[in-house]
């Protein structure tokens, strides 16, 4: 049973090693795709790519949830980079809007988008990005509820891993040594 678990901390170590490239290379895509091919000019395929793209990374988080709640190995970095690309994709998002005048005043960068979407994350606002536009004012809305129903749920999910990691006990669902009743 122990070369088991040390072959299970070997695997929790490498996703780990991984995180950081990984969400390194988020970052990195971000500021390089050519999002312009969407926006004011196709709004059908831009909602469309949105809708998709937060479904997609829905059914992920969703289904890594469930995972984290069984410990399987990885669970913890697929919460966290699916986390930071929610991030990532309504920072994209605001900043496609913001080519539509009218939508944004004080938003011109992705830097300026990716500011403004943790700040509406944190539930914060300096005053200097505001919403002026319908469309604007709809993706704040749909990330505020996206926070809610899936960040939230995945953060509470990737804690509770890490909670369960951190105290050394037996992963969900299996047995103690000389414990005949299960998980309790």
């Amino acid at each position: 049973m122990e070369e088991s678990g040390g072959r299970r901390s070997a695997s929790h170590a490498r996703a780990w090693l991984l995180l950081a490239p990984l969400v390194l290379g988020l970052f990195v895509a971000y500021f390089l795709l050519p999002v312009r091919v969407l926006g004011p000019q196709r709004p059908e395929l831009s909602w469309t790519v949105f809708g998709l793209v937060l479904t997609v990374i829905a059914v992920l988080l969703l289904k890594h949830m469930r995972d984290a709640l069984f410990d399987r190995p990885g669970t913890a970095v697929a919460l966290v980079s699916l986390m930071c690309l929610t991030v990532l994709v309504f920072s994209s998002a605001y900043f496609v809007i913001s080519h539509d005048p009218g939508e944004f005043q004080g938003l011109r960068t992705r830097l300026d988008a990716l500011y403004f979407t943790l700040l509406t994350l944190a539930t914060l606002s300096y005053g200097d990005i505001a919403p002026r536009g319908q469309s604007a004012r709809l993706v704040i809305l749909l990330q505020i509820l996206y926070t809610f129903v899936f960040l939230t749920a995945a953060a509470t999910s990737l804690t509770g891993r890490l909670r369960r990691t951190a105290a050394g006990g037996p992963p969900r669902g299996a047995a103690r040594d000389g414990d005949d009743r299960g998980p309790g």
